[in-house]
């Protein structure tokens, strides 16, 4: 579920069919493929995700021609799957109360801030334009987002316990995986001076010697990253990833290599503006002792029991829901044993359909006032009443 996800439905429910209308006069404008509670997926919500899948396979991983289509091809029979997924999210979230509006605006302020774009119809106007879709949509899809991640964090990763004597153990069967080159964990705030005049330089060169003096006192740098840098890495809190001696330039290896865990640089000048660096770790060449990889051991355990928990979490959650699916539509993820034919209203049958059946049906009618019903007596009337 991380490319950029979304959740909207913005599908037209149903028709109202006029009996002065011919037939050949209605258009569909949506086809629904999947009814999920009080709540629908449509076709085309289903080709954009496509769309949106195609892209991401083409940017980030650098695919074309026959690899595409393949890799195309096997994530797209799981879209159905992960579209119902995220409705029952955002669904179980209303159920449980999960609140994430102040989440939500912090992260839309910071996304504001980020690009500089004060005016908010300006703002808009930009989100429209780098994701296609209206403000609105977008920042409902970032709260369903936020929904989701909450309801499997609460309901699913709580559940998650890895006793101490398994992690120990683990550790102790697995040393040699925990053999350690020299390496060095950094985080980065970059103050862009890029297209600045000499007022603009001279304010982003007093940003950054403040930002770095912050960071020296103590104040917690992810969250300056993610409010301040001009980088790619601001919203992953500046993480740079690691690094091992030889890989960094000179003059920047020689600032940070020999310093410990919480170091921060002063502010230096690149090409870029000016950079503040922290060294978010620095591990010695030999082997890591328990304490060391400890968290790393329990990502590993964690890893394998999160996904199967949070699948049998969604078939929970699909074996409660009114779920229907139209026929030539597959959920990969279906509870075994749960009913999600597809029931069309217009192709059932009438209640009645001929004068004949009208009659039959007064008829039954009358009888069942005659007739007593148990633990009843029938009055003269006709009209039963209970003893």
């Amino acid at each position: 579920m991380h490319c950029m996800k979304w959740f909207s439905c913005l599908a037209l429910a149903g028709l109202a069919v006029v009996s002065s209308v011919r037939a050949a006069d209605i258009q569909v404008l949506e086809e629904i493929v999947a009814k999920v509670n009080g709540d629908i997926i449509t076709k085309g919500e289903i080709e954009r995700t496509k769309r949106q899948l195609e892209a991401e396979l083409r940017s980030q991983q650098n695919l074309t021609g026959v690899r595409l289509q393949t890799a195309l091809q096997e994530r797209e029979k799981d879209i159905l799957r992960e579209r119902i997924d995220q409705l029952l999210l955002v669904q179980k979230g209303k159920e449980i109360n999960v609140n994430v509006e102040s989440e939500l605006s912090r992260y839309m302020a910071d996304l504001q801030r980020k690009f500089n774009i004060a005016d908010p119809d300006k703002f808009q106007a930009f989100v429209r334009e780098q994701t296609g879709l209206p403000y609105e949509d977008f920042k409902a899809e970032q709260k369903n987002s936020m929904v989701t991640q909450r309801v499997i964090r609460d309901q699913v990763g709580r559940t998650i316990n890895i006793p101490a004597e398994d992690r120990k153990k683990y550790y102790e069967e697995h040393k040699a995986e925990y053999m350690r080159q020299e390496r060095m964990f950094l985080r980065r705030i970059l103050v862009s001076t890029e297209g600045k005049n000499a007022d603009g330089l001279a304010a982003a060169e007093k940003k950054a010697k403040d930002l770095a003096a912050r960071a020296k006192k103590g104040e917690k740098f992810p969250e300056m990253a993610r409010d301040n840098s001009d980088d790619t890495t601001a919203q992953q809190g500046g993480d740079m990833g690691t690094f091992q001696k030889g890989v960094l330039r000179k003059e920047i290896e020689d600032l940070v290599w020999d310093k410990p865990r919480g170091f921060v640089t002063d502010a230096i000048k690149v090409q870029e503006g000016w950079m503040i660096l922290k060294v978010d770790e620095h591990q010695k060449e030999g082997q890591a002792s328990y304490e060391e990889v400890e968290g790393e051991i329990t990502d590993k355990f964690y890893g394998q029991q999160f996904q199967p928990k949070i699948r049998d979490f969604l078939t929970r959650l699909r074996r409660d829901a009114f779920l229907e699916i139209k026929s030539g539509w597959v959920d990969s993820g279906a509870a075994a044993g749960k009913d999600t034919a597809w029931q069309d209203p217009a192709q059932l049958k009438p209640e009645t359909t001929t004068a004949a059946e009208v009659a039959l049906q007064t008829r039954h009618k009358k009888l069942l006032n005659v007739i007593p019903m148990p633990g009843t007596s029938a009055a003269k009337s006709g009209i039963s009443s209970s003893k």
